[in-house]
């Protein structure tokens, strides 16, 4: 049965009603809890970068509807990071700033702004601090500056893409081709240590990371090197159905989320006509998965998979809402903001 065009709204409505609530119960703010049901604390179990894509969910919702009024949620969930935060923007690990970064770059450009805020300053200069020399470039991972990987470089150098910051941009992209491409797989790996070893783990979400600052930057060699990279994931890490991997809980629960965001902007974005095709396919895979696999909980509303005992995690669903818009732009043909 083809997934309904309002799958996405479904899932926005969803996750909104279940796990959004006030941040430490002030007034004019968001955050969404980890879990339903909830942890009983209001300062327990804090997960900065999951509410970083939760804003990003938000914005994508806005997109395709405006009349959503999911634009006054984003801005009270801003306020709400902040707040939970301890009143401040910043944190011990460069990949969570980055994912923050860019999901408040794109609420500025949304509310108008033709310079960015003081909240995304602040975080462009710590992406810019992570930025150095040592093992030949690309971003740290934390603030012990001991590992350099992909999940902080490649969304760095898309949100310097963004920013205009183009050298800088092609700079880490570089970096990562020349110290973490896999040729066999032609997938990225994880990370470099402070020795130089590599490890070598593959990780989902750094392949659409990848993709979506290769073509933010664009380019001939870029372009063409993103349809490589989708061709790699539609070969080797969706399984013989075309289905991507799906998490239940913790950090892995978001990771094929995040790919899906970017497999639609890539596809949208000027790709061969094939790898284009490819995307396209995977997504719709993946999203006909996740809706034929929804239940609805006691409320009326729709959670998705995988299924997993006890509380449903927010990492989860916030992955099954962002497979469901990607798929519905891709289809549709929309250029994905992610």
């Amino acid at each position: 049965m083809p997934i309904p065009d309002d799958a996405a709204a479904a899932a926005a409505r969803s996750v909104r009603h279940l796990f959004a609530r006030r941040s430490l119960r002030m007034p004019g703010t968001r955050l969404a809890a980890v879990a339903f049901p909830a942890p009983t604390s209001p300062r327990s179990h804090w997960h900065y970068w999951w509410q970083a894509h939760y804003l990003d969910c938000l914005l994508d919702e806005h997109r395709r509807d405006a009349a959503t009024g999911a634009l006054p949620e984003a801005r009270k969930l801003a306020r709400g990071i902040w707040l939970r935060n301890g009143g401040r923007w910043r944190n011990a690990y460069y990949d969570d700033m980055a994912w923050l970064a860019l999901a408040l770059q794109r609420l500025d450009a949304l509310d108008g702004r033709h310079r960015p805020r003081r909240r995304v300053r602040v975080l462009g200069e710590a992406l810019r601090s992570a930025h150095t020399p040592d093992l030949g470039g690309g971003v740290y991972w934390n603030t012990t500056r001991d590992y350099k990987n992909t999940p902080s470089t490649a969304p760095a150098a898309l949100f310097f893409a963004r920013a205009g910051e183009t050298a800088r941009a092609q700079e880490l992209l570089d970096w990562l081709r020349e110290r973490l491409f896999d040729p066999g797989s032609g997938l990225y790996l994880d990370g470099v240590k402070a020795d130089g070893r590599v490890e070598r783990s593959l990780h989902t979400y750094n392949q659409g990371t990848v993709l979506g600052a290769l073509v933010a930057v664009g380019g001939p060699d870029n372009l063409r090197h993103a349809a490589d990279l989708v061709g790699a994931v539609a070969r080797t890490v969706a399984d013989a159905d075309g289905v991507l991997p799906l998490a239940a809980t913790g950090d892995a629960g978001l990771f094929t989320g995040i790919l899906a965001r970017y497999l639609a902007q890539a596809a949208s974005a000027g790709i061969r006509a094939t790898a284009a095709t490819e995307a396209r396919a995977v997504l719709g895979a993946t999203a006909d998965t996740v809706w034929s696999g929804r239940r609805t909980d006691a409320s009326g509303m729709l959670v998705f998979p995988p299924r997993q005992d006890g509380p449903v995690s927010l990492s989860s669903q916030l992955q099954a809402w962002m497979i469901l818009e990607a798929a519905s732009s891709a289809r549709k043909g929309r250029t994905a903001a992610g």
